[in-house]
Parts: C-alpha cells; structure tokens; sequence
C-alpha cells in the first residue's frame, strides 16, 4: 500500500512538473530542425526571458501526432511548424488561431504566393520565412558542347515553355547520339506543371484536372517512350548517379543527364551534398514555368493559452528584418521579406555555379510563382494522379481508363 501510494505521488509530481512547464512557457514542434536553429541561436538572443519547450517530430510521423491534439486540444502545442506538403490541410481547417492582426501591420512586404497559400476566407493562418522558388538547374560543360553555349541567358531560349522544353530534349538526343538526356527522371517536370495551371483540383467541392496535367500525361509519356529521360525514379540511386556522371541507362550505357528541376533548398541540400565532383559545372535557368516546391509555415493553436507569446514569436520569426536578413547571410535560405531580398540579392556569388548569382536568381523567380491555388485536399488528390499518369506512362492503361480510374478513386476517398 505504502509502495502504491509513492507510485501516484510521483506521477502526481510527474504531471504538476509537466502542467507548470506547459504553463510556464511556450510549446513548439515542428517537423525540421530549421526552426530550432532560428529558436535556439537567434530568437533566445534576442528574447532571453521567453520560456520555451521545443519538441521535433519526423516530417512522417508529424501529422499523425498533431491531428489528434489539435482535434481535442488536449496536450496541443501553442506553436508549430508546417510543411508545404500538408500545411492547407490546416489552415483549412478551423484549428489554428487567426494570425491576421499581426500580418496586416506587415501587409505588402511579405512575397505574395507565402501570404496566399497562408491565408483562408480573407483572414491569416499561417506566415512563413521563407520563399522555395524553383529552378531548372543544369550541366554548363553539356550546355556548351550541345548547344553551343554555357549563359543562362542563351540557354533559356531552349526552355521558354514546356513544348521548347520537348524540342530541346529531341535536339539533345539527337546531337549527342542518344548519349544525352534532358533530365534523368520524368518526375522533375511535376511541380513545374503544377505551378502552370490556370486552376485549382477542386472547383466549387467537384474534382477539376486543368488541362496541364493532362499536358503532364502527355509529356511524361512522350518523355518515358523517346529515352528523353533515364527511366529512374526521383530520389533514387541513379537520379542522384547522374549528378556525378555515374548514371547508366537500362542497358548499363552511360548517360548524361542534362539538368535537374529543383528549389531554393535543392542547391544546397541536394546538388552541393551529391555532385561534389562537378561542382563549378552547373547553372540556373527559370525554365519553361515558374514553380515551387517545400517550405516552411508557422501557425498556432486555436485555443492556446499563451497566444500573445505566441503572436509575438510568429511575428518576429516571419517579419524581422534584421533577424531575416541575419538568416539569410548565414544559411542562404531565400526569405520571403521583400526588402530583405531586394537589400541583399547583388551581393551573392556562388562557386558551385560557376560564380552565378543564385539568390538574385530565385528572387526573381520567386516573384512568378501562384500560390493562390494551393488547396488542402492537393496531398492525397495528387498521390492519386501520380499513381494514374504512372499507369499511362508505362503502359498499363490507356490515358482515358487512367483518368477514369483517378476520378473514381477521389471520388471514393474523398467524396469529390
């Protein structure tokens, strides 16, 4: 009995030393340890007094532990991270505490596509640090021996739009007898098609496929049965083998791959990491459309106790312009204050890129992309769409029973 009651004392302990820390400071969790670099080396300098318990969760696991304490607010963070993958899913969602008093004192400074993608029924939700324009990064040594110059000026004329796209990747193969390739995987064209629909997947709650992805279909198809790619998957060893010049066809014939789509964070966390041994030997180009891919929101809980710490924190992690400009000089990260990027964007040489200048590059990349039709029902509609372009492309059905097959599917998952 005694032992019984040392056990509940001590959990009884347990529980008031959790309660007086959730009371005593504010919870944050996220899902990349970006953010707490920001907490821990800038935003505790400059606010020492600020208590705050911070817990990182994997990207794959992070919904599944948010959805249910934001449903029941039990245990609910004040503060979290989102990613551009799920981050609609919650500002649609009626959980998050509205962020509009403290956006509209910085109305107009911020780039529009993060305030767009953050904002539901004219009020604010979600405000991010940060801009992932994307670009169409490419070999300058190919480029010189296949069209004859390695200027990103001169080598855009051959991607102004996704049908130069095809001609370019036809004219590829044919000077370099087949040894060349536009890219090593199809599926470095999926965000760029996505940031050029005119419309959303969902028009007034019924499903809506605006006729670029069926370009998608098209192209992918067209790319898959001329050899125009490697046929490897992106993230896959050989996608990454053709950022070194180890990449091999079906055939064990090597490739060349010409170029790779990719964001702000691909350069850096992709390319650098990858292709040390051709590093000074690529480029960037806009290419055929503008596009994004990743990044970062930061909301709160609807019903948090602390909401003015937590406004606070938002605030300045999103709008600062000394703590913005301060990260981007020491990470690179292309941030999404307009007078940052303006302030700091001639000042940038990348030896990886043969000395282009790659933040004024994406800035003004950054300035091209939509994020108005970003909706919260994107993730699983295009798992889905994913799964049927595949089915088209490798010939396991017709393009007709593959768009069949993806209405039903969205149908039967999501009622749309």
């Amino acid at each position: 009995m005694k032992k019984a009651l040392v056990i509940i004392g001590a959990i009884f302990i347990l529980f008031s030393v959790a309660g007086c820390a959730r009371q005593d400071g504010l919870v944050v969790w996220s899902f990349t340890d970006e953010l707490e670099n920001m907490i821990n080396n800038y935003y505790r300098i400059a606010f020492p007094d600020v208590k705050i318990n911070y817990s990182l969760t994997p990207s794959d696991n992070f919904e599944t532990r948010l959805d249910p304490v934001l449903a029941t607010g039990r245990g609910a963070p004040d503060i979290f991270a989102l990613e551009s993958a799920f981050v609609r899913k919650y500002i649609e969602s009626g959980q998050l505490l509205d962020l509009t008093d403290i956006f509209d004192k910085h109305r107009g400074r911020l780039l529009q596509y993060t305030v767009d993608i953050g904002t539901y029924n004219g009020r604010v939700y979600g405000m991010s640090w940060q801009a992932c324009p994307g670009a169409m990064f490419y070999r300058r040594s190919f480029a010189q021996k296949y069209l004859g110059s390695d200027d990103p000026a001169v080598v855009q004329t051959y991607f102004t739009d996704l049908n130069k796209f095809l001609e370019t990747a036809e004219l590829l193969k044919t000077v370099s007898n087949g040894s060349c390739v536009v890219v090593s995987s199809r599926g470095d064209l999926y965000n760029v098609f996505l940031g050029s629909r005119a419309t959303p997947w969902v028009v007034n709650g019924r499903l809506n496929i605006d006729p670029n992805m069926e370009m998608y279909m098209d192209i992918s198809k067209t790319i898959h049965d001329n050899l125009f790619d490697a046929r490897v998957g992106q993230w896959s060893e050989g996608w990454f083998a053709g950022m070194n010049d180890n990449l091999r066809d079906e055939n064990g014939n090597s490739l060349e791959a010409f170029s790779y789509f990719l964001p702000t964070w691909g350069l850096h966390y992709v390319l650098k990491g990858n292709a040390p041994d051709t590093a000074g030997d690529w480029a960037m180009i806009p290419g055929p459309a503008a596009y994004r891919w990743g990044g970062t929101w930061v909301g709160a809980y609807r019903n948090t106790k602390n909401a003015a710490q937590a406004k606070q924190m938002i605030e300045w992690l999103t709008t600062s312009e000394d703590f913005l400009e301060a990260w981007a000089r020491d990470t690179g990260d292309v941030v999404s204050s307009l007078a940052v990027m303006n302030r700091i964007k001639d000042n940038f040489s990348e030896p990886f890129l043969g000395g282009q200048n790659h933040y004024s590059a994406f800035v003004e990349m950054a300035m091209s992309v939509d994020g108005s039709l970003t909706q919260g029902t994107d993730q699983a509609i295009e798992g889905i769409f994913q799964e049927a372009t595949t089915a088209f492309v490798m010939g396991e059905k017709t393009k007709a029973q593959a768009l069949a097959d993806f209405r039903a599917q969205v149908q039967s998952t999501l009622g749309l």
